[in-house]
């Protein structure tokens, strides 16, 4: 006799904030729930797990306990590649992401924002902005409380998600009303066989089951992003944001004025006055008020909410000055791009701290900004042979470190007054640190430490 009854069995593969609050809200859903972790589960969550009256395992894939599902929620820091997920898909078993999940138990209006760099930035000033002009609006993805979980325990009519391309490769039917993607280069390569292609239509996926009543708001002055919609045209409606071309409808740069257009309806505002500095945050302002003007947010809100928004932690985060020497915490920068944007904000000589996991950076695009504003470099990190061998003909002093405390040490001696000392790694952070916040954490502790 089958023991398969009717209610469905979801099984959720990795035991972190995605997949215990996929598991609560399929619980609350009336799934019979069974979550599996590979490796340990932290004791914040095994709490949730064991307080929900959910069941689990750590340490393993028991195959038994998981080829009965009828659906797989995947966590997106596991690879497609992993047995049981090969196993999963052979058995066509449907294998969905938190996102493609929980989107299915809400009624809400959904802003998803992607893109290689600037997304956090974007998501946390577009939320800013909702909120502020009255909307009930969550934020989630990418960043604090999972979106299951919210969906679950304290539904809102908006959300503001930050989707990472792994996010992304697990959706089947979700679709955004808007679509915001702030631009795309060589990121995450190491996932996507060492394809760039691949990886491009990953984020575009977010695109992917839009309709003509939607939005995808993008930086047309991202070349890899135009290309790709000419050749693949999607059907939503395009808003395109540009610091170089006037546009018709979208955003754009005129004499220091961003200039807002949907149907013949202007916003403008100084981008003098923006809180946040440099030209990628003038892109990220472009987007967020695109945003916020298709959700009837009034002008004023607009420019007063971009006016006073302070920034993201451990993204261009000015921590200290010591000895006129400016302590800048950009671990978030895990990627060539982000630091490019990172060394293009330094006004004057710098120390450079950067380093960790490779994920198949290529440096040279850096090479014009660092003969311009680099005095030094310091490598922290296990094998720093790339970044060694990348920079050591424009940069006499190259140091190497495997602690922070160290890094921060060599960068104090070495900078001089009115000069910045500058984290930004342009690499991920698991060879020495849990993850970027950590090690940024440690940045800021070594320097106050100095």
């Amino acid at each position: 006799m089958s023991t398969k009854t009717n209610i469905k069995r979801l099984v959720v593969l990795g035991a972190g904030e995605s997949g215990v609050g996929t598991a609560i809200l399929a619980k609350k859903e009336g799934f019979n729930v069974f979550v599996s972790d590979k490796g340990a589960i932290a004791n914040q969550y095994k709490e949730v797990l064991i307080n929900s009256e959910i069941e689990w395992e750590e340490q393993q894939h028991t195959a038994s306990k998981i080829m009965n599902a009828d659906v797989v929620m995947k966590s997106p820091g596991i690879p497609e590649t992993v047995a049981i997920v090969k196993e999963l898909k052979q058995q066509d078993i449907p294998v969905v992401s938190e996102i493609e999940f929980a989107a299915g138990y809400t009624n809400a209006q959904i802003i998803g924002i992607t893109g290689s760099n600037g997304k956090t930035t974007t998501t946390m000033l577009t939320h800013h902005v909702l909120r502020e002009g009255g909307l009930d609006v969550n934020m989630a993805g990418n960043i604090g409380d999972s979106f299951a979980l919210q969906v679950a325990e304290k539904d809102a009519p908006v959300y503001v998600l930050e989707l990472s391309s792994f996010q992304l490769d697990g959706v089947r039917s979700f679709a955004p009303h808007i679509a915001v993607l702030t631009n795309i280069t060589p990121d995450h390569l190491d996932r996507y066989e060492y394809k760039f292609e691949k990886y491009i239509a990953s984020k575009f996926r977010i695109a992917m089951n839009q309709t003509p009543n939607d939005y995808f708001i993008y930086d047309a002055d991202d070349a890899v992003i135009t290309e790709y919609l000419t050749q693949h045209p999607i059907r939503s409606r395009l808003l395109p944001f540009s610091l170089k071309k006037k546009v018709e409808n979208g955003a754009y740069l005129k004499e220091d004025n961003i200039i807002i257009t949907i149907d013949n309806n202007e916003i403008i505002m100084s981008a003098d006055n923006l809180a946040l500095k440099g030209n990628h945050n003038v892109k990220n302002a472009m987007a967020a008020s695109t945003v916020s003007h298709l959700l009837k947010i009034r002008k004023a809100t607009i420019r007063e909410s971009l006016e006073n928004f302070h920034g993201v932690e451990h993204r261009l985060e000015s921590v200290l000055k010591i000895n006129n020497v400016q302590y800048i915490n950009d671990s978030k920068a895990t990627n060539v791009n982000a630091t490019f944007y990172a060394l293009d904000a330094m006004k004057t000589a710098t120390v450079w701290i950067v380093g960790g996991v490779d994920k198949g950076n290529d440096y040279t695009e850096l090479y014009p900004l660092v003969n311009e504003k680099v005095k030094a470099i310091i490598c922290l990190g296990v094998d720093n042979s790339k970044i060694v061998n990348a920079f050591g003909n424009c940069i006499d002093t190259i140091l190497e470190t495997q602690s922070m405390k160290e890094a921060v040490g060599m960068a104090y001696k070495i900078a001089e007054r009115n000069e910045n000392v500058l984290l930004s790694p342009a690499c991920a952070s698991f060879d020495l640190f849990k993850n970027y916040e950590e090690r940024g954490r440690q940045f800021k502790e070594a320097v106050r430490e100095l």
